[in-house]
């Protein structure tokens, strides 16, 4: 097979032997990629692959084909559709996965949008919801609603009876997530608190889903009492000073989640919760995949510097022909 190998913080291509599946495993023939951010991260040095994971090969998201499957595997079989979250080795044209890892593909949908949507809608349905408690009629933050968890995060949000509020420095850069039902939105500017105070009448939000850092002290001054805050990114930096005082003061919540270094069965446990709750979903059309840039896998570069430059709100995929 070829894969995207990191060589010298680069990408080459090179040829593989095929993977072969463990006795519970299924190879899938990967037929789209999703790129993420820790793509990016990872051919740099700076997110390497969790223990029993090559760093060699980057990529957490593949939609394909089931081509061979381990001696008991019983929910799959080869020529299934199926996409999902793999910790690492996705930029290839065959991956391994546990067979109860693997999402089941929304019928009638191609391989390049179902690629958009496993990082995104499990790690925003996991942050909001599970992690974060969000119930209808509730106000959340998205911080930012400008990219792919952000903008799963405002479909579910709304979608599941929330009122979702997006954050960005460049309001108009919220076109996309005001599209997917933002019921409010607010400039990142510094004044988060007193921008959410206003619009929840002073209750604040109950849930913040936060992917910037690390000036929390402003975001927990627009979260309600006994609110959470889950944070799943550090764009914005990786140290801040907080007043704990005021955190006690409201019985607010501090979490911080990813989704790459989790044990297995926690993985199989969100898949399930994908394929029972949010496939439906997307077969109703009341879930939509992003908006998505396509790129060859010859142009894995491409896509990558694509990503680097910040100019799309949607998911970059890279399609193997």
């Amino acid at each position: 097979m070829r894969a995207w190998c990191i060589e010298d913080q680069q990408l080459q291509l090179d040829t593989l032997p095929d993977p072969q599946p463990g006795p519970e495993e299924i190879r899938v023939e990967v037929k789209a990629i999703g790129v993420n951010r820790a793509d990016l991260l990872q051919v740099l040095g700076r997110y390497p692959a969790p223990p029993g994971t090559s760093s060699r090969i980057p990529g957490l998201e593949y939609a394909g084909v089931v081509s061979a499957v381990g001696e008991r595997v019983q929910q799959r079989k080869v020529g299934d559709a199926v996409m999902g979250l793999v910790p690492g080795c996705a930029y290839a044209e065959q991956v391994i996965t546990h067979e109860r890892e693997a999402l089941t593909m929304p019928e009638g949908m191609d391989f390049a949008r179902a690629a958009t949507l496993p990082e995104a809608f499990l790690t925003a349905y996991r942050a909001l919801f599970l992690e974060g408690g969000l119930q209808p009629g509730q106000w959340c933050l998205v911080r930012p609603a400008t990219a792919g968890v952000g903008l799963a995060a405002t479909q579910l949000a709304n979608t599941l009876g929330a009122r979702p509020i997006g954050s960005s420095r460049d309001l108009s850069k919220l076109d996309t997530a005001n599209d997917m039902g933002l019921a409010a939105q607010v400039s990142d500017d510094g004044t988060l608190a007193t921008q959410l105070n206003a619009i929840t009448h002073g209750d604040g939000v109950a849930v913040i889903l936060d992917m910037v850092g690390p000036d929390w002290n402003d975001l927990l001054g627009g979260l309600r009492a006994e609110g959470s805050l889950v944070n799943i990114g550090v764009l914005g930096g990786l140290s801040t000073e907080l007043n704990l005082g005021a955190l006690l003061m409201k019985r607010q919540t501090l979490k911080s989640m990813t989704m790459r270094s989790q044990p297995l069965e926690n993985r199989i446990r969100l898949a399930q919760i994908f394929n029972d709750r949010l496939a439906p979903l997307f077969a109703s059309g009341a879930l939509l995949p992003l908006p998505l840039e396509t790129f060859p896998f010859e142009d894995a570069n491409a896509a990558h510097q694509h990503m680097a430059s910040n100019d799309f709100s949607g998911k970059r995929v890279i399609v193997v022909e």
